[in-house]
């Protein structure tokens, strides 16, 4: 395997194309032989999938605490680039130049690998409006409002979100618009759900200002 992939392709496996999310995840974190790994090193090898990807990958941190906000604000900017019907995403230099740990890649994939195999038994190519270019813009705001409720803190907001995410950037990917339209609700009722609480900690917390002053 070379040391390091030409932009735009995956490693040389024939049935790249087809393999579980997973397993191009553990590929991609192989091909890159350094101590870490760069979003635009990983944008130019995920090549047409760099969208859902690069979505899916950003996202998983999010079901742990406390690490969503981290990732929240590259989660936000592919979001509105996705909303804007962008084909590829088109990373600031400042966050291309953002690294992860080789070995912290390796380990969350190999920690998701088992519940994205449950999901992935679903996904195969189904045509739809879901992940035409309008589904896929919608996805992208989707994508947007999430990272919004992943960089705001709050007790329990950021897993409901996050988790629809995943699933609609794993239907963009295998372009399977049943899935893709599961993680749009899941996704919404993510966000309403986050928003509620947030609204309620404000309204709470003003209410708590007034009381004791």
């Amino acid at each position: 395997m070379p040391d390091h992939l030409p932009p735009g392709s995956l490693p040389q496996d024939p049935d790249s194309q087809t393999a579980p999310i997973s397993r191009i995840v553990l590929e991609v974190a192989a091909t890159f032989p350094g101590e870490r790994i760069t979003l635009g090193d990983m944008a130019d090898a995920f090549g047409e999938r760099a969208f859902g990807l690069l979505i899916l990958l950003l996202c998983l941190p999010g079901l742990l605490p406390g690490m969503a906000s981290v990732f929240g604000l590259p989660m936000l900017i592919l979001g509105i680039q996705m909303g804007m019907g962008l084909r590829t995403p088109r990373l600031p230099r400042f966050m291309a130049r953002q690294s992860v740990k080789r070995t912290d890649l390796l380990r969350l994939a190999s920690a998701s690998s088992r519940s994205l195999r449950k999901i992935e038994r679903y996904l195969r190519p189904r045509p739809g409006w879901f992940v035409s270019a309008a589904g896929e813009r919608l996805v992208g705001w989707l994508t947007a409002y999430a990272a919004v409720m992943l960089i705001l803190p709050g007790p329990g907001t950021n897993g409901p979100p996050a988790f629809g995410t995943i699933v609609m950037a794993l239907g963009v990917v295998e372009q399977d618009s049943k899935v893709t339209g599961w993680g749009v609700g899941l996704a919404i009722a993510g966000c309403v759900f986050a928003t509620a609480v947030l609204v309620l900690i404000c309204v709470f917390g003003f209410a708590a200002f007034e009381w004791l002053f």
